[in-house]
């Protein structure tokens, strides 16, 4: 049943008060962010409607800016800016930290976001969305606090106060973890509330889906093709049951798909371009992610480290990301270490051919 009456605002103070007392500064950062969210899914509804403005060039990734990714970075920044939360925010169109100008106070939290995840699906109306990560900026002396450096971002994800990420697809929805659980909540048009429709959320075991891009199979390390070939064999190989391949290219809806359907979602490390370490950026993407996957009884990794548990040496820094069912996650970790101890074993496989399963391709690297 519905909880119609448990609005995302409520939901928060309610939380505050079962951990023994209100944190006002989180409740109203929250606030804010659920605002932006819901401008955002307004301006993204439109579509082609929307009056958009022209292409500016390419963000600090060297990827293309669509028009409703700077719209949708503008948005949060000017909503989470006004209320006294925020001494800076980080977000992957901007290549430095956003400093909250005066008059605007600055608060005690930093917030780190894609503000629109998914963009490059605008085109042929695919779910996207916004994530989102919060963070205790570092305790100082100023009073009022000083300017946000980038290394006051460089926190590992177990730092992290609060994450999640909104959906705009068939219906709005934001998934919220404050550290303890991953809720859902359901945007009510009508009325304009966020309602708590998903509490509890918890990642199903059993599962017999994947997601990955096969494209990029030649690139893959040798423990990521074992586990694919292994899916792909289906009933008549060592995992005896089926699998289905699903790949949307929408962290927000993979990952919403896992939360409620199970299964494992990889954009691992490969040898297309050795220099970077990995596809999605660890510190408004893996991190926000792994944890509401943890908090919702799976398992976030690199193949070799727990995404929460790395260091951060940069802004925009990358890592390979494998999520989802605990088992399956695991399951891709011990694969990798196999391989990282040498142990060899001949992986004879129609995607792959026959091959030393552990013979590292040429610039492999060792971890993250």
């Amino acid at each position: 049943m519905p909880h119609r009456s448990m609005t995302f605002a409520k939901f928060i103070i309610e939380d505050q008060r079962r951990r023994g007392g209100a944190d006002t500064e989180l409740t109203a950062l929250l606030n804010d962010v659920q605002t932006a969210c819901k401008l955002i899914a307004v301006t993204v509804s439109r579509g082609p409607l929307h009056v958009h403005q022209a292409v500016t060039g390419t963000n600090v990734h060297d990827e293309e800016q669509k028009p409703l990714d700077l719209t949708a970075n503008e948005i949060m920044l000017d909503t989470c800016s006004w209320g006294g939360q925020v001494r800076g925010m980080a977000s992957e169109e901007m290549e430095e930290p956003y400093v909250v100008p005066a008059p605007h106070r600055r608060g005690r939290h930093l917030l780190l976001f894609d503000p629109l995840d998914g963009s490059s699906n605008i085109d042929v109306n695919v779910t996207v969305g916004t994530i989102f990560s919060i963070l205790r900026a570092p305790e100082g002396v100023d009073e009022p606090p000083g300017e946000p450096t980038e290394e006051d971002f460089l926190r590992p994800g177990t730092e992290q106060v609060a994450a999640g990420f909104a959906l705009y697809g068939p219906t709005t929805m934001i998934v919220v973890t404050l550290g303890a659980g991953v809720h859902g909540f359901t945007l009510d048009r009508e009325i304009g509330n966020f309602n708590l429709t998903h509490p509890d959320m918890r990642v199903p075991e059993e599962t017999r889906e994947f997601a990955i891009n096969m494209s990029n199979s030649r690139f893959w390390e040798p423990p990521v093709q074992r586990y694919v070939e292994e899916c792909v064999q289906g009933g008549s190989g060592p995992r005896g049951k089926d699998f289905n391949m699903r790949w949307i290219a929408s962290l927000v809806a993979e990952v919403y798909r896992i939360l409620i359907r199970g299964g494992l979602f990889m954009y691992p490390w490969d040898t297309r371009d050795t220099s970077k370490p990995g596809r999605l950026r660890l510190l408004y993407e893996a991190n926000p992610m792994a944890m509401i996957l943890e908090q919702a009884g799976g398992a976030a990794s690199t193949g070799r480290q727990r995404i929460l548990e790395i260091a951060p040496v940069a802004l925009h820094q990358r890592v390979p990301l494998i999520l989802g069912s605990k088992a399956e996650v695991e399951r891709v970790v011990h694969y990798h270490q196999t391989h990282d101890r040498g142990e060899d074993a001949v992986f004879d496989s129609p995607l792959f051919n026959k091959r030393s399963l552990f013979r590292a391709p040429a610039g492999a690297v060792g971890g993250v």
